[in-house]
């Protein structure tokens, strides 16, 4: 069941955000955070970073799962989604670096790491799953025909997408990796609460076919219309076709 939150703005929507994240932090302490990069999700770090400056809330015991890393960029470049993670958020808490996993893009053998990282996850189940979405209906790096019962896999981003984030690559497309590593839908849906978090004009078409639009792998965020517990947090913008 998709449940929608029409917020003002952004600062609104990381709130709202916010509200959800903390309260299952703060009531399971041990709890498993699927988590997401890109611009979206940054104002719920940033809130998650001063509550636990503030308020001493921990994440010892947390244990996290990113949704998806770049293929080719080494950890150590500022756009790896390695150090976008750490640079928003896990060098600000006290997450223990063990309990940190990303998929890995580095080495040869690509689909040993997609069935590493699907092992791992099969030892948990996720409490939570933040999502941002793509202006083609894209959920992390599943682009449009990927099947719903997919996992852990190699991707081919499409043009739309590498041009989206060109914004990270100096608006330079020939910088932005070509292909990702990804968590897959069925991964996603394994999770017993999910917040996708969407914000401008841009993403309105998406978020119409998500909620409202028929299942179809053509948008894969229409998959979380068969999810039991998925609350999408939207701006007036991003909401403006529902």
């Amino acid at each position: 069941m998709i449940k929608v939150v029409v917020c003002n703005d952004y600062e609104e929507v990381s709130d709202k955000a916010a509200e959800i994240m903390l309260n299952l932090v703060k009531n399971k302490p041990n709890a498993v955070l699927g988590l997401a990069t890109g611009s979206s999700p940054i104002g719920l770090y940033q809130r998650m970073i001063k509550d636990h400056q503030e308020n001493g809330t921990s994440y010892k015991d947390i244990t996290t799962f990113n949704l998806d890393e770049y293929v080719g960029l080494p950890l150590s470049h500022p756009e790896s989604y390695y150090s976008f993670m750490h640079r928003n958020l896990f060098d600000h808490i006290d997450v223990e670096e063990k309990n940190i996993h990303i998929p890995s893009s580095q080495g040869s053998d690509l689909q040993a790491n997609c069935d590493a990282y699907n092992a791992a996850l099969s030892e948990y189940q996720l409490d939570i799953q933040v999502l941002g979405i793509g202006s083609d209906g894209h959920i992390g790096f599943n682009e449009p025909n990927t099947p719903f019962d997919s996992v852990t896999h190699i991707t081919d981003l499409k043009e739309s997408t590498i041009r989206d984030n060109a914004r990270f690559f100096d608006n330079d497309i020939s910088k932005v990796p070509t292909k990702a590593i990804t968590m897959g839908i069925s991964n996603v849906l394994s999770a017993k609460k999910i917040i996708l978090i969407a914000t401008s004009e841009h993403k309105a078409q998406a978020i119409y076919d998500t909620v409202r639009g028929e299942k179809n792998i053509a948008c894969p965020a229409s998959a979380l219309q068969d999810h039991p517990d998925t609350v999408i947090i939207v701006d007036k913008a991003a909401a403006k076709l529902l």
